[in-house]
């Protein structure tokens, strides 16, 4: 159903945000709001939340369009920079319905880049660590091409994501509709922090609710993999630096935390910062499942003149308070483990 409201007129700067309903779609729409943007929500509802959204509810500059992005995007709909943030990011999400995680990843890319091209706005793609697979190049550059399975069960996000970069340079270079399209792709990393789902099966939320619930925390493996993990505040911040950089980089560009921490690691300091019963257990190491990750953000650096500044140990507790003021079960009441069919994913 589509649910557009223009509200202003004479048009004024316009932002879509697609995806933006969810953990980092929302956040980002009301970062720019508050920096004096409109902003315009498109999002299917699949894993967002209007909840989400709740903060923005009465803002003037605010409109929400639900839809799916595989459907092409209203040509009524003008704007000036679109940010694509529409897919399932967690790995038991983005599984459910695989065939339409690809296609969000490329039918639906192919339409925010048209709309794009018909509307002279430029377009930031909101790609993956994914891209980097189980990596043979430690820490992760940009010019790194990849190790990634094309045919295992995490491949419908992680091929789809190089099929939208893909997409993306050839529309920069005017193969797509006609016209060039002012492009640019960050390559995010392990994301965390207020908003996120608990249900939504990435590491972090996991061990978090996990231990909330005095449940065992769940490694899987013997936890020495690694991740680096970025608060959700710096990367806004890296989102919106590579909209409004110019010239737009002609590469991709990696956000992420260069901090890098074991799982077992991470277990730990949540064990540390919530008063629980919960001990570890281990279980097997899900299929095509990264062994290390850590970005290399020298490009952020010197093309947006980015680095995140919140340290794991900063960003965890305001985290865990987020996750300890949803709905809890009672201590002692049973519930499904949120990480049953869990996977260390990004965000």
């Amino acid at each position: 159903m589509n649910t557009f409201r223009s509200r202003n007129k004479p048009r004024s700067r316009a932002v879509l945000v697609a995806g933006g309903a969810g953990f980092l779609g929302s956040n980002l729409c009301e970062r720019l709001i508050a920096d004096g943007e409109r902003v315009i929500c498109l999002d299917n509802l699949q894993t967002g939340t209007t909840q989400n959204l709740a903060a923005l509810a009465r803002e003037p500059r605010f409109s929400l369009v639900e839809q799916d992005v595989c459907d092409p995007i209203p040509r009524a709909i003008e704007v000036d920079a679109v940010l694509n943030l529409a897919c399932a990011a967690s790995p038991p999400r983005y599984q459910a319905d695989p065939v339409h995680t690809m296609m969000t990843s490329v039918m639906g890319t192919r339409h925010l880049l048209d709309h794009c091209a018909a509307h002279g706005a430029r377009f930031v793609q909101a790609s993956t660590s994914e891209v980097y697979g189980d990596p043979r190049e430690h820490p992760q550059r940009e010019d790194y091409w990849g190790h990634v399975n094309p045919i295992g069960p995490r491949a419908c996000y992680d091929e789809g994501k190089r099929a939208g970069e893909t997409l993306c340079f050839d529309y920069r270079r005017g193969k797509g509709a006609g016209t060039p399209v002012d492009v640019r792709v960050a390559r995010i990393f392990n994301t965390y922090g207020p908003r996120m789902r608990p249900d939504d099966g990435r590491i972090v939320s996991n061990l978090i609710c996990q231990a909330l619930a005095d449940e065992p925390l769940t490694i899987y493996g013997t936890g020495e993999q690694t991740r680096s993990f970025c608060y959700v505040d710096d990367m806004i911040e890296g989102l919106v630096r590579l909209m409004r950089v110019d010239p737009a980089p002609e590469t991709p560009i990696n956000l992420g935390n260069p901090g890098e921490f074991t799982i077992l690691e991470l277990a730990e300091m949540v064990l540390d910062l919530v008063e629980t019963t919960s001990r570890l257990v281990h279980e097997p190491l899900p299929t095509d499942d990264p062994q290390r990750r850590r970005p290399d953000v020298s490009r952020a650096e010197a093309h947006l003149g980015w680095h995140p500044k919140t340290p794991l140990a900063a960003g965890l507790p305001p985290t865990i308070d987020w996750f300890a003021g949803l709905a809890q079960p009672r201590r002692g009441e049973r519930r499904a483990p949120a990480a049953a069919t869990a996977l260390h994913g990004v965000a």
